[in-house]
């Protein structure tokens, strides 16, 4: 039997990202077919069937660097770590720069293929200096030299593949395009409230959802700023934790702040919430708002749709390869960005786009109803976890053979 090797920053219950939710049903859907092993960042210890995964610390906290570079040799530490249990899978796949390294040493010391999954570009996230100072220039330089020498690269959307045509030397026989996926028995609406109790709201009166981390790839800072020129009677859900800096953390707080001046109605769940809990808030949202700057998928617009709610959502990227507009929901175009498209947007051009859409959605009950209809049917014909699973096995399997 054939047998693959994940490496991955985030594996669970340590998921807080797409890039974790991609690696948690993928190892699960590939185990049905091939023997799998899963190295990751952490303390798991998980062994179930064919299905194998183990976390790995880091042996050094590095005190004497600052708090980005600590980030920076922490991963570098982990992945000497990961690789040096020694390799014995057909093939090594690698999801996140974070694990690019281990990547590379495995395919140049065990001589076994290499898969390359870009959930992000590191050139397209320039705020990341914010967070990882010179370690950022380590991440580009990694990032780039694994996607360059990699057997195969699979991009998660048509968008990204442009991306990384446009940055990087990859021949189009190893680029390939393989959607995220979403389980579609786990996703879906329910009538369930009971975890939403303790957070201070009413469910049964239709809100307008945000979930992600606060970081300004998420564009959570253009959605608050947004919040004044929504209907005041709609009430706000922020369900945002984990602050990629302190720097926006404050920016955050702020924003809130002012926009609650005029309003009693935002309700801003600062902890990264269960499953069961999330399902609850996508299936009584009114609307749910992807307002993001950068992405190359989305995978929170698959888990709204599965769960039957209307997105609105910025088009960027692979979002509207998810989100048909007028049918799933409302892309909101980002054409009014400055030159540089990272730095702020021209005065609430964006937020008043984003208040608009969302304002014309919630006051059409009968609109937000068949879309919600269209984004479900969507999910469950274009995006099974079964589907991409045997897609990427037979990638495996052509590698595998022309070694």
């Amino acid at each position: 039997m054939m047998k693959v090797l994940y490496f991955t920053n985030e594996y669970p219950p340590l998921v807080y990202g797409g890039a974790g939710v991609h690696i948690e049903y993928l190892s699960q859907e590939v185990a049905r077919l091939a023997e799998v092993e899963v190295r990751c960042y952490g303390d798991q210890k998980l062994s179930r069937g064919s299905l194998k995964a183990t976390g790995f610390e880091p042996s050094a906290s590095y005190p004497n660097l600052n708090r980005g570079l600590q980030s920076v040799f922490k991963t570098i530490d982990r992945d000497l770590k990961m690789v040096g249990e020694g390799v014995d899978a057909d093939v090594v796949h690698c999801h996140t720069w974070y694990t690019h390294m281990a990547g590379i040493w495995a395919k140049l010391n065990f001589g076994v293929p290499l898969v390359i999954t870009t959930h992000s570009l590191e050139p397209l996230r320039p705020w990341k200096r914010e967070q990882l100072h010179g370690g950022y220039d380590f991440s580009l330089w990694v990032e780039k030299m694994a996607i360059e020498m990699a057997d195969a690269v699979i991009a998660v959307s048509q968008g990204t593949r442009a991306d990384i045509k446009g940055l990087f030397n990859v021949a189009d026989d190893r680029l390939k395009v393989i959607y995220n996926g979403i389980d579609t028995d786990e996703f879906k609406k329910t009538e369930s409230t009971e975890h939403l109790k303790r957070f201070g709201f009413e469910p049964a009166i239709p809100y307008l959802l945000f979930v992600g981390r606060i970081t300004r790839q998420k564009g959570i800072i253009h959605l608050v700023n947004a919040i004044k020129y929504l209907n005041p009677d709609i009430p706000v859900v922020l369900a945002a934790g984990a602050a990629d800096t302190p720097e926006i953390e404050k920016e955050m707080t702020e924003g809130v702040k002012a926009a609650s001046q005029n309003r009693s109605n935002i309700h801003w769940i600062r902890e990264m919430v269960d499953r069961k809990t999330l399902i609850e808030l996508y299936s009584h949202a009114g609307v749910f708002c992807c307002p993001s700057i950068y992405e190359p998928f989305g995978i929170i617009n698959l888990e709204a749709m599965a769960c039957g709610t209307p997105v609105v959502a910025s088009a960027v990227g692979g979002i509207p390869e998810v989100v048909v507009d007028n049918v799933t929901g409302k892309l909101v175009s980002l054409e009014q960005m400055n030159e540089s498209p990272f730095e702020a947007l021209k005065p609430d051009v964006f937020a008043r786009d984003l208040a608009n859409e969302i304002n014309k959605l919630m006051a059409d009950p009968q609109k937000r109803k068949s879309m919600a209809e269209a984004g479900r049917r969507r999910v469950e014909e274009t995006f099974s976890w079964k589907s991409i699973a045997a897609q990427t096995v037979d990638l495996y399997k052509s590698l595998i053979k022309g070694k």
